[in-house]
């Protein structure tokens, strides 16, 4: 059994991280409870796919709040954006998600993280793992693959509840049948859609393709997820073969929306 030496992405820039005003211009609805928001944010210093940002909101009476979100998008000069999953009796995902209008105005402070990253110089294999929300960092990574031209293969393995929790249904869609070099399998744990092959039910060994099942070699693997999810993804990805050094994770729970 082989597998690809991990070769760490040189850091292309070295900046301080600096809090930025950041102001609503776009927005729409993912699902009934995620919406993506884009913000212009001016002196943006720009971001790798996979890197986060922290968001403040404060009222008022000088209380604030700070949470931090994965970016959505590909690297651009001015404009970020961040997909929300509103929690259920959060501060500041709430907010986000239902009540935050074009025009009004945040902190924002990034880019942040340097282990859950991709550019486009690196030409090995990529398997993504997502669960639920956790298909946010990854998704920017397959944006900033097809927006770089890299013809690295993709295979995006993405598990939601059902098909009304999946982010970005119509353009992964698009992506599965357009793009060459990108394999995208989405899996419900759920409920699934009438005609799908694969009974619904949490990810599974024969869900992960194995580390040397392809001809370009074993893959680089970026897993997120819910902290379960992570850790139950790689477990399965060591019985199928892939180096723990091969893999990098990056987990969410509870922590107040």
């Amino acid at each position: 059994m082989t597998t690809t030496p991990v070769t760490e992405p040189s850091p292309r820039r070295r900046r301080s991280i600096q809090w930025h005003r950041a102001r609503l211009q776009d927005s729409w609805m993912e699902t009934r409870t995620a919406r993506t928001l884009v913000f212009d944010v001016p002196g943006w210093p720009g971001h790798d796919a996979g890197q986060h940002v922290d968001v403040k909101l404060t009222a008022d009476d000088g209380y604030s709040a700070q949470r931090s979100y994965s970016i959505a998008s590909v690297p651009n000069s001015s404009r970020v954006e961040l997909t929300v999953q509103a929690a259920s009796g959060g501060e500041v995902s709430p907010y986000l998600v239902h009540d935050m209008r074009p025009g009004d105005e945040l902190a924002l402070r990034g880019p942040i993280g340097g282990w859950l990253r991709w550019i486009a110089d690196l030409e090995e294999p990529v398997l993504l793992v997502a669960g639920g929300a956790g298909i946010v960092p990854l998704m920017a990574m397959l944006r900033q693959r097809n927006h770089a031209g890299s013809s690295a293969p993709f295979h995006l393995v993405y598990s939601a509840r059902t098909p009304d929790h999946l982010f970005y249904a119509n353009e992964l869609h698009s992506i599965g049948q357009n793009v060459s070099g990108v394999i995208i399998d989405r899996l419900y744990s759920r409920s699934g859609l009438p005609d799908d092959p694969r009974p619904a039910g949490h990810l599974r060994p024969a869900d992960i393709p194995e580390a040397n099942s392809t001809a370009h070699g074993a893959p680089r693997v970026y897993v997120c997820g819910p902290s379960e999810f992570v850790e139950h993804a790689t477990q399965i990805l060591a019985g199928r073969g892939h180096l723990p050094a091969a893999v990098r994770t990056e987990r969410f729970g509870p922590s107040g929306g």
